[in-house]
């Protein structure tokens, strides 16, 4: 949120510099994130001084070119090379001189003497884009007017408005701060507690004259919907353009004017809190207006000019047809609103339901700054004291007239918040003793009233635009705030009693994992649970979604990492070595949340260099890695294919019956959706049933074997559908308990070899761990293999 210095000085009168008074808005909760400097003018015409054009003729290097001496005052006359097509000689003119800062949107430049194609210039004429004044580029500036005097400052023709604007990082919660009044009067209570120089003076309604009458009237068909509801009628009013000092009002804190009624609302809205709206009075169908809601699928087309569907439970302004004119406190009708042509307006000032607000700012996907505080709840006891100031700037501004009383609706009066404070509370929470009496003058200057005062604390009554103040501990966080933080010391020690847990360590697991993938040259990633997703198929969406983006439940973890992809090999650091630990969610026959450790590699799998320059990762690279990670769980690993339209390859690791783990290569379309052009590799290992299954088995540590190894070679030729793992889960499946590991070191095909035909070059490590392996036993085991091999694949050895 901006907040113009200029514009807080309206309600509070402190000697503070901007950047004090950032450090105390910061104290008391209000974060300043930045101070910018505002200038109506960029560059404020600094060096901008009125020149006369004495002599200009044809440059004689250039067509296009002029050149020119110009009087600039105190008997000095400059040498500058023009372009422009509309210079002439007798002209006066706005001349930068030499050193003056150009600005041009986000470029700057200085003049500096130059020479232009071989002629010396010593400044500029300007165009009014040149110096900010418009975007008009058409040719220079020509000053007709008499009062311009040579040599003088441009700049003292001009009431030129400088600014700071304090950019505050403001809280959800605090939408009574959420104006410059409001922000005033929380810097007053920091001030007034701390004996600090401050002016301050509470809002009131203005008094207003009302001339005529008017027949129009308002309907609330819901109260509920719509405590409170205010409407004015406004005769003779003349839509133009804003003075210039409203305008660089909205400017400074980054609003566009439009014209000076609905820069009006948005002023009091910045000034006070208060959403406003105007409707152009002669398109209310029956002068009659109805605040209550429209039938599920009517048509409704926003000042956007998009057509949206309503669901039934927004809150509407409609008129006495029942036609739509405005989603209340979200955003105006197409056709409702004022324009050039309007010469009576209805403005509206109202308090509506917060969370009706909410829910249909959040179906529409509109965030406005009306939204913003309506959803948060503004405060209902300044409905009517910020339409009187719209009001009676609109007369002086627009010069509108006030018709009839206002048309009000307010049948139950929302209450203040009613809350009692023990000290003993206060102390408890603080660590420390605050006087009382100190106490009694922090909520004073909070405008908290102090109704009675009890035994050892106080009954309450806090303001109703204090809608986050409603507790004790509410009210003892708005005392230390405004004490200030920095005040509480902190403890020399703190005791507590350490407890021993029972239960098994779940994060042990997860961390182990963790630490072997990073001391595999990987990094860990978090992203956000929340998402948007292509297919809603058994997707979880939220109910209050903070906006279409964030609409969802993240249903795999690769999305995430894919974007973690592409955001490192756009910015060159195409070799990807990530994982992340988190949940995904599911919404089948019931909510299913499960967590997983997922990975992701692509580009190199190791860094080029003179003796490898080049060494991809692939599939394989990937499968070692997870390989690794389940080595841990010491369990037994069956492998299929995957059918996952998330993988162009995929493999299936299951345990039990249960699958533990899916890897393979990212689908074409799954990168392509990503702006991906690399290939990717992702695994997915589920952690609970990691968990469950490294529990079933127990760990067992045997000596180291004191007889060697032997190993044996078969080159087997198959038939090209026959895969390793098949060979694999053969093997392992023999009794002999000498065979101890089997690897796959080649595979051939091609050349001299028979059609529809490969080869496999398989390894065999046989060990007796009681003594060394007779040739025999040895024979015997490596028998047994060939067999199998030739009865259920047909295999043949090669030679």
């Amino acid at each position: 949120m901006k907040i113009s210095n200029n514009w807080l000085k309206e309600y509070i009168k402190t000697d503070l510099k901007t950047d004090k008074i950032g450090e105390y808005l910061t104290d008391i909760g209000l974060e300043v994130e930045g101070i910018e400097k505002f200038e109506s003018v960029q560059g404020s015409l600094e060096g901008i001084v009125v020149g006369k054009i004495l002599t200009c003729e044809q440059h004689p290097n250039a067509d296009k070119l002029k050149k020119t001496t110009v009087d600039v005052g105190n008997g000095t006359v400059l040498n500058i090379v023009c372009g422009a097509p509309n210079v002439a000689a007798g002209q006066t003119v706005p001349v930068a001189v030499v050193g003056t800062m150009i600005h041009k949107g986000a470029d700057s430049f200085a003049i500096k003497e130059a020479k232009i194609r071989g002629e010396v210039s010593q400044g500029m004429i300007c165009a009014e884009d040149e110096i900010g004044l418009s975007n008009d580029h058409g040719g220079i500036m020509i000053l007709e007017d008499e009062k311009y005097e040579v040599g003088k400052n441009f700049a003292d023709y001009f009431d030129l408005a400088t600014d700071e604007v304090l950019e505050i990082g403001l809280t959800p919660n605090r939408t009574d701060a959420m104006s410059h009044y409001g922000v005033a009067r929380d810097l007053n209570a920091f001030l007034v507690s701390n004996q600090l120089k401050s002016e301050f003076e509470k809002i009131v309604s203005k008094p207003l004259n009302i001339e005529g009458t008017s027949d129009y009237q308002i309907e609330v068909e819901d109260a509920e919907l719509c405590p409170r509801y205010i409407g004015a009628i406004i005769e003779n009013v003349k839509v133009e353009e804003s003075p210039a000092w409203l305008k660089d009002r909205l400017k400074a804190i980054g609003l566009g004017p439009i014209n000076n009624i609905v820069d009006i609302t948005n002023y009091i809205l910045h000034s006070f809190g208060q959403p406003l709206h105007a409707f152009d009075a002669d398109k209310i169908a029956g002068k009659k207006v109805k605040i209550g809601v429209s039938a599920v699928g009517t048509k409704f087309t926003t000042l956007d000019g998009v057509e949206r569907t309503l669901n039934g439970s927004e809150i509407m302004i409609k008129d006495g047809e029942d036609t739509p004119m405005c989603i209340a406190g979200v955003f105006g009708g197409a056709t409702s609103g004022v324009s050039e042509g309007s010469t009576q307006i209805f403005l509206e000032s109202a308090y509506f339901n917060p969370v009706a607000v909410r829910k249909g700012a959040k179906f529409h996907n509109l965030n406005t700054d009306a939204s913003f505080r309506f959803e948060r709840g503004v405060d209902p006891n300044n409905t009517r004291t910020a339409l009187t100031h719209a009001i009676a700037m609109i007369e002086e501004i627009a010069g509108g007239k006030l018709v009839s009383d206002f048309l009000e609706n307010y049948p139950k009066k929302l209450e203040d918040h009613y809350v009692i404070l023990r000290f003993s509370k206060v102390e408890q929470i603080l660590g420390t003793k605050i006087h009382r009496e100190k106490v009694k003058e922090i909520l004073k200057s909070l405008e908290i009233v102090v109704l009675n005062e009890i035994q050892n604390g106080l009954e309450l009554s806090v303001p109703a635009y204090r809608a986050d103040v409603t507790r004790e501990i509410d009210v003892i966080e708005e005392i230390l705030r405004i004490y200030g933080y920095n005040k509480i010391d902190s403890p020399q020690k703190i005791s507590f009693t350490p407890v021993k847990l029972s239960f098994e360590d779940q994060d042990a697991l997860e961390n182990s994992w963790a630490r072997t993938l990073q001391s595999q040259g990987f990094n860990e990633v978090m992203n956000n649970s929340l998402t948007s997703v292509k297919d809603e198929t058994d997707a979880v969406r939220l109910l209050n979604p903070l906006s279409g983006d964030l609409a969802f439940m993240r249903k795999s973890l690769l999305e995430g990492l894919l974007v973690n992809a592409d955001y490192n090999i756009k910015r060159k650091n195409a070799d990807i070595k990530f994982f992340e630990l988190g949940k995904i969610y599911h919404k089948k026959a019931k909510y299913e949340e499960r967590k997983q450790v997922a990975i992701l590699i692509s580009g190199r799998n190791a860094s080029e260099n003179w003796l490898q320059p080049k060494s991809a990762t692939d599939f394989y690279y990937l499968k070692s890695y997870v390989k690794i990670l389940l080595d841990k769980l010491n369990i037994t690993i069956e492998e299929k294919f995957l059918d996952d339209n998330r993988f162009s390859d995929g493999l299936e690791m299951v345990s039990q019956g249960k699958t533990i783990a899916r890897l393979g290569k990212v689908s074409a379309e799954m990168l392509k959706n990503a702006d991906l052009d690399q290939e990717c590799f992702y695994a997915e290992i589920e952690l609970e049933i990691a968990q469950e299954l490294k529990a079933l088995e127990n760990l067992k540590f045997v000596d180291i074997p004191k007889f060697n190894k032997t190993r044996r070679d078969l080159a087997l030729l198959v038939d090209k559908n026959v895969n390793y793992a098949d060979l694999y889960k053969t093997a392992k499946n023999n009794p002999s308990k000498y065979l101890k590991n089997i690897n796959l070191f080649d595979v051939y095909e091609g050349k001299n070899l028979p059609e529809g035909k490969k080869s496999y070059a398989l390894s065999f490590e046989l060990l007796n761990e009681e003594k060394t392996l007779e040739e025999k036993d040895i024979s015997e085991v490596m028998n047994s293999l060939i067999k199998t091999f030739q009865k259920e694949y047909g295999a043949e050895l090669r030679s």
